[in-house]
């Protein structure tokens, strides 16, 4: 298990704790300003606190976690969970798929009379 310690950079303690896949996705949200430690946007090597709050905006959601505890290695998601408190907002209902016209496979490409019945459907057109 990773050393306790009193700080973390804060790409590191985001891939660590598996908000996100890898370290240099952590470090580009960072540099796009998509990470925020106590309301302050955060370069990648920001040192992170116990009681700091992160707002990550990855994926479409934002998270809202409270770190618990500092770590800088990667570690199981059992242990990851124990090191933040989640107080992010319950992410959007997935939407149904969208009605998709079903061609023939092998049917070759729309006729003018298809293409029109398909923008037709989709409200493209007139």
């Amino acid at each position: 298990m990773a050393g306790d310690q009193s700080s973390a950079r804060v790409d590191s303690w985001i891939w660590s704790v598996r908000l996100t896949k890898t370290r240099s996705i952590a470090s580009d949200a960072c540099r796009g300003g998509h990470v925020r430690v106590n309301g302050a946007r955060v370069k990648p090597a920001h040192a992170v606190h116990a009681g700091d709050e992160i707002r990550l905006r990855h994926d479409g959601r934002e998270r809202v976690v409270i770190v618990s505890r500092i770590i800088s290695k990667r570690v199981g998601a059992a242990v990851a969970a124990e090191c933040y408190v989640d107080k992010s907002p319950p992410p959007p209902p997935r939407e149904e798929a969208a009605a998709m016209p079903v061609r023939d496979r092998g049917a070759g490409r729309p006729t003018k009379r298809d293409r029109r019945s398909m923008e037709r459907l989709f409200g493209r057109r007139d």
